[in-house]
């Protein structure tokens, strides 16, 4: 085991792999990555390997190993991360060539979740995220190694950070300390641990010391990551949380913004309906708009008249999909320049990009606002540039850099001479080949290569007595076929073959030189690829509004709400066109609460939600799916929509209920929108209806937040006589021949019933049990009456009342159960002392 161990190789894992031990280390020998031990059996088992030894199985002390082909590994390794793993990626930095003993190696990259840089989904960000704990704020830093994109706020809470980390969505949070690990690890994102700080000139824009903290260990964490130059980090985005409508976790997903509640996808949700975007950088910049709704009025009127002029102008507006179609990610091309990966084939790609701007500005003449103006003149078409890009590489380069065929003839005079001399010499073997066949009269006589022998003439076994006695120098046996060289062929392959290595190494060489002459442009690319995203954003929702038949709304300064014949953008487009059912709404100084009534079924949640995304769209930017709009600027919305438990946490529904109600009552302000739907409902029915009046109340007096509060406790809308500012309203049904219809309208009052039974017959329960539920309705409804208190009566602090206690102080049946042994009882024994115990509770 020692000798083995202590083997010069051996002796270089450990050392490597002692620097990274939260890491599989893939060890390189020759073309597999090699890991051992722990290691090897670990991913052999997750990615169902074939686990060995490297000194033989039946070695006194095996040493467990396993391995993957140096050209395939991505896929493995991507396997990994996507399971919250990391790899650190050991490879040979020197020549074996020109190396005596063994090679040197070192891991040139250490892949995480938050840095994996190949396999990434267009239209989204991976984001890595650091946070730090600084004079009593919490900084958030994050940052996207595939786009360079960064950004830095900070809060005063971990509970606010997150909050922001449900938003954001980040693939992997570096933390500080165990405390915060601790605190953070309920939202199932991989965590790390590190405290090592590097500042960057970024950092300075930093509003206070969390955030330049932050951004100091994002910063350090993806240098000791990557390993490489983050040239094309761009400057930070400082933002604070109150610059933004905010949005809580549950509200993005109530209102099912970016992923759909039933599938998880983004299909069947609003991003899904709204992305019609060109390129994958706008894809991006579309997602991050609908995060962060704007409450800078001037900005939305920007974007309203930006939208407005590309839907006057039709054929302008067509101009600019078709060429934005043809755009490639320059946000990550870009990237891939400054990390040092960008290969010929992306920067022609690049080069291809810079060539449509004069288009898209030639479609932007035509447009006036002030918006697209300004997207207009920051677009620089590097006309430099996209000359160099196109005299150095020929238009269909090959993916690898190191095999040549990439450089453009007449871009470097040596490079052609090389050129030329390998493609002489090939046609001298093609020659030679030509007239070796008609002197021996062997047709099928051919010239090979290989690495191993180099060029070759190969004869079949049945040929080869053919051959006059002499004539080659025979080279190798194969099964069926014999090889042979000659001095004038070895000759030539000399100078085949060192010309084409010197043209491979020039060609690579000149690549840089190239690449390195982009890289000066890193700052000036970003900058046009962040205005071709705004305005391919601009563009789709211009091509949604004209689509679906939006109109612009108008934004107001006060709080009043005027809807007229709103509709729920996403629903209406999987109905056939025409039968989804509009709905208007109307709040104002009088009238801030709508308490929403009618049967389970009708579309009370679907008219809650359809105002809020109208109210979102609105402060995006975007036209909104109604006849006419007259909106405020709302600076929270806070959504309690359906029923779910939260397992994780171990919360009921009717204790997810409470929490998120809690939020919007203590968080909301005159300026918020609330959304609460059927609350109460979770618990006992006189328990949920005092909360429900009890919640309608607090807004109304406490908050003054605009509020649709829909309930399926029909006493509450007597509420509407002593409560000035809240309004009842129904949706409506009908019953036909015993049966519901639904007609999904909303309208002023209350609903007269509840119609639950009738929703019970729809889901074909059965008839006899139907029949029994409508005779025990009617004893219940002439039995009990159900009021409310009137709001205006003081709360008179009650003698405390216990909640139904299962036992009495002195009752014997509670002292039996105390004195019981559970522990030793057998299954048989606990049911009969059960049935005892409840014989002697029924006296």
């Amino acid at each position: 085991m020692e000798a083995v161990h202590n083997t010069p190789m051996m002796k270089q894992y450990f050392s490597i792999k002692a620097d990274y031990p939260d890491a599989f280390l893939f060890y390189r020998l020759g073309d597999f990555y090699e890991l051992f031990f722990e290691d090897a059996k670990q991913v052999a088992h997750e990615l169902e390997l074939t686990l060995t030894a490297k000194n033989g199985k039946n070695a006194e002390h095996p040493i467990p190993m396993c391995g993957v082909p140096h050209h395939a590994a991505n896929g493995y390794i991507e396997q990994l991360i996507e399971r919250g793993y990391k790899v650190a990626l050991c490879d040979q930095v020197e020549d074996p060539k020109l190396t005596k003993g063994l090679v040197k190696r070192e891991v040139v990259q250490v892949i995480t979740p938050g840095t994996l840089m190949s396999s990434l989904t267009e239209k989204e960000n991976r984001y890595l995220v650091a946070v730090v704990e600084q004079d009593g704020r919490f900084g958030i830093a994050r940052g996207d190694v595939s786009t360079g994109e960064s950004a830095l706020t900070s809060v005063a809470t971990l509970d606010a950070v997150a909050k922001e980390l449900s938003i954001i969505l980040p693939r992997e949070i570096v933390v500080t300390s165990s405390e915060h690990e601790a605190a953070l690890s309920h939202l199932q994102i991989p965590l790390t641990q590190s405290t090592r700080r590097e500042t960057h000139p970024h950092g300075d824009r930093a509003i206070d010391a969390a955030q330049a903290d932050a951004f100091a260990v994002l910063y350090a964490y993806m240098h000791d990551t990557q390993k490489r130059s983050l040239a094309h980090l761009q400057p930070a985005i400082v933002y604070e949380a109150a610059d933004f409508m905010q949005l809580e976790p549950n509200t993005v997903k109530n209102l099912e913004l970016v992923r759909s509640a039933r599938t998880g996808d983004k299909k069947g949700s609003l991003l899904g309906l709204l992305d019609v975007t060109g390129t994958a950088m706008g894809g991006r910049m579309l997602k991050r708009w609908l995060e962060k709704p704007l409450l800078s009025q001037h900005t939305i009127a920007e974007r309203l008249d930006a939208v407005e002029e590309l839907l006057a102008h039709y054929f302008e507006r067509q101009q600019l999909k078709d060429t934005l179609r043809e755009v490639y990610d320059l946000e990550r091309l870009v990237a891939k320049v400054g990390y040092g990966t960008a290969s010929a084939r992306d920067l022609v790609q690049l080069k291809s990009t810079l060539r449509l701007i004069p288009r898209i500005q030639a479609a932007l003449e035509e447009l006036f606002s002030d918006r697209l103006g300004q997207l207009a003149l920051g677009l620089d078409p590097h006309d430099e540039l996209t000359d160099l890009l196109d005299r150095a590489f020929v238009e269909a380069p090959p993916i690898s850099t190191k095999d040549g065929g990439m450089i453009r003839t007449g871009f470097d005079p040596a490079l052609d001479e090389l050129l030329v001399a390998s493609k002489d010499g090939k046609t001298w073997l093609a020659t030679l080949e030509a007239s070796e066949r008609q002197a021996t009269g062997i047709k099928t006589l051919k010239i090979g290569y290989n690495r191993v022998f180099g060029y070759y003439i190969e004869v079949s076994r049945a040929n080869a007595k053919l051959l006059p006695e002499g004539r080659y120098e025979r080279k190798q046996t194969l099964a069926n076929a014999e090889r042979y060289v000659t001095p004038e062929l070895k000759e030539k392959e000399a100078l085949i073959l060192g010309a084409e290595e010197k043209s491979i190494t020039l060609e690579y060489e000149l690549f840089c030189q190239v690449r390195d002459q982009v890289k000066t442009h890193i700052e000036s690319l970003q900058r046009v690829s962040r205005r071709i995203a705004e305005l391919d954003v601009l563009v789709a929702l211009a091509e949604t509004a004209e689509r679906h038949d939006y109109v612009r709304p108008v934004t107001l300064t006060g709080r009043n709400v005027m809807i007229e014949n709103g509709r729920h953008p996403v629903i209406e487009t999987v109905l056939p066109r025409g039968e989804y059912v509009a709905n208007g709404i109307n709040l104002n100084e009088d009238r801030e609460m709508l308490l929403i009534t009618g049967p389970n079924m009708s579309g009370k949640s679907t008219y809650m939600r359809q105002f809020a995304l109208i109210a979102l769209l609105h402060q995006i930017g975007s036209f909104v799916p109604a006849s006419r709009a007259e909106l405020p600027i709302f600076d929270q919305i806070f959504t309690r929509i359906g029923a779910a438990d939260d397992l994780v946490s171990g919360q009921s529904t009717f204790m997810v209920e409470m929490v998120e109600t809690q939020e919007a009552l203590t968080r909301a302000t005159d300026r918020s929108l609330i959304l609460l739907d059927e609350i109460g409902r979770g618990t006992s029915t006189y328990d949920g209806m005092a909360l429900a009046q009890a919640i309608v109340e607090h807004i109304a007096e406490h908050v003054g937040a605009k509020t649709l509060f829909s309930t399926h406790y029909h006493e509450l809308t007597v509420l509407e006589d002593s409560m000035p500012r809240l309004a009842n309203v129904h949706v409506r049904a009908v019953e036909q021949d015993g049966r519901v219809v639904f007609l999904h309208e909303v309208r002023d009052g209350k609903a007269d019933q509840s119609y639950g039974i009738h929703v019970a017959r729809l889901a074909d329960l059965p008839d006899a049990l139907i029949a029994r539920a409508e005779v025990l309705l009617s004893e219940f409804e002439q039995t009990e009456e159900r009021t409310v208190v009137s709001p205006k009566e003081p709360v008179v602090q009650a003698e405390p009342v216990d909640q139904l206690s299962l036992f009495a102080e002195t009752d014997p049946v509670r002292e039996t159960v105390q004195t019981l042994d559970l522990i030793n009882m057998t299954p048989l024994e606990a049911l009969n002392t059960l049935y005892r115990l409840q014989a002697e509770a029924r006296k």
